[in-house]
């Protein structure tokens, strides 16, 4: 086992408030994991910590370690370059005011490539990695909003693959998404596997049955179990796993 990112006894607080207590995890190259749990249990204020969203808040802040290949995120990798190696897809599909092209391409702008060819090649590369270039390749000049809410969910992963990460982070991805865009939306995850490490949290435990390789189990910013999800979803080891997976709570 290859670990990506290494989380250690991390709490997150805002103001007083615990959301994240004493979390210990690692997380595998190349895996999906699932995180499941309630609403407020911290699955979202962890993920943003990740490439370190959080500290947006002014209320926000952590105690503990949390290392991307070895490397403190706080102290020994810069911000800019966190974010550029841990990207995030939220819930609702974000598509700038922008061709499709530029949508995908204004990252490597950013990051400082001007030449069109360039250009050209990583927009390519990355909408087909996120299985969205046969539905766009006529229209890259076309506003990104005369797209489908699911094709504009696959513009957004495929704007973050553009940047080059090496994890992406998801925050409800198909929220609101038909079943059909959910399919390709999971599709585009399963595609990314060989090459990304990817972390999803869902309110669907159907979802991270059918896409993860491991699922976390989040309770009131507790981390109440994780495992192989075949495991985790046939044979939980703690009864709240199994009341929430079945429905009985939460």
């Amino acid at each position: 086992m290859v670990v990506k990112l290494d989380i250690y006894k991390l709490n997150i607080f805002f103001d007083s408030n615990k959301v994240i207590k004493d979390l210990t995890l690692q997380v595998e190259a190349n895996e999906i994991l699932g995180i499941i749990g309630p609403s407020n249990s911290g699955k979202t204020s962890f993920l943003k910590t990740l490439n370190r969203l959080n500290e947006l808040y002014r209320n926000c802040s952590t105690t503990g370690l949390i290392k991307l290949d070895g490397k403190s995120i706080f102290s020994d990798i810069n911000i800019q370059m966190l974010r550029k190696q841990i990207g995030i897809v939220f819930a609702l599909p974000l598509p700038l005011p922008l061709t499709i092209f530029d949508n995908v391409a204004y990252g490597p702008r950013m990051h400082g490539i001007k030449n069109k060819a360039k250009l050209s090649e990583a927009v390519e590369r990355s909408l087909r990695s996120a299985a969205i270039w046969d539905e766009v390749k006529d229209r890259l000049n076309d506003p990104a909003f005369r797209l489908s809410g699911g094709q504009q969910q696959r513009l957004c992963i495929a704007r973050t693959l553009a940047v080059e990460p090496e994890v992406i982070l998801y925050d409800e991805p198909c929220s609101g998404l038909d079943p059909i865009s959910t399919q390709k939306v999971e599709d585009a995850m399963r595609q990314l596997r060989s090459n990304y490490t990817q972390i999803l949290v869902t309110n669907n435990v159907k979802q991270a049955a059918r896409v993860s390789d491991r699922t976390a189990f989040f309770l009131m910013g507790e981390l109440v179990e994780i495992g192989n999800t075949g495991d985790l979803f046939t044979s939980p080891k703690d009864k709240r796993t199994e009341e929430y997976i079945t429905g009985r709570f939460g």
